[in-house]
């Protein structure tokens, strides 16, 4: 089962609904996909575990969509969004349907149409995973001081954040 991770205008198809970090060799997953949303199957929902930090390093894990404290969480059958007190997003994860990631720049619709992803997965945001400053804006994603845009990568393994950059 492959999963396509749409973060700014990149598309990075992987094998696993997982995204980690390594820091200074340490690997920690800080996000997984648990369960996908399916419009065919009623009570069905897009849920992920995570765990990151906004950028004043307040941690902010999450079980099956639910945190403990005072979090402000927004579900949605189809994506979670953590807000700050302002109601800006700290992070958004949304499912896209397949007509909207259809939708999408013709070399990542290229690229999902030969890989066939069960799910294509939209994350935007301003956080942190370890020391590394992540990010994602529309059109570009920043792990630190590198950026990337407007590319499609497959990989065969989990979608990692380094201070280095992005492997699959």
């Amino acid at each position: 089962m492959k999963y396509a991770f749409l973060i700014g205008s990149n598309a990075f198809i992987v094998p696993h609904g997982v995204i980690s970090y390594e820091d200074n060799n340490d690997s920690k997953e800080i996000l997984r996909v648990k369960s996908l949303y399916d419009d065919s199957k009623p009570g069905s929902y897009f849920s992920v575990d995570l765990d990151i930090t906004d950028t004043h390093g307040n941690p902010i894990q999450l079980t099956d969509n639910k945190a403990p404290g005072n979090l402000k969480v927004v579900t949605e059958r189809d994506g979670i969004s953590v807000l700050k007190e302002d109601g800006s997003y700290i992070i958004h994860i949304h499912q896209l349907d397949n007509e909207s990631a259809m939708a999408l720049e013709h070399n990542i619709v290229a690229e999902l149409e030969i890989s066939s992803p069960v799910s294509v997965i939209r994350i935007f945001g301003d956080f942190k995973a370890g020391d590394l400053n992540i990010s994602a804006e529309n059109e570009k994603l920043f792990v630190n001081d590198n950026g990337y845009a407007t590319s499609a990568m497959h990989g065969t393994n989990n979608l990692t954040f380094t201070a280095e950059g992005v492997i699959l």
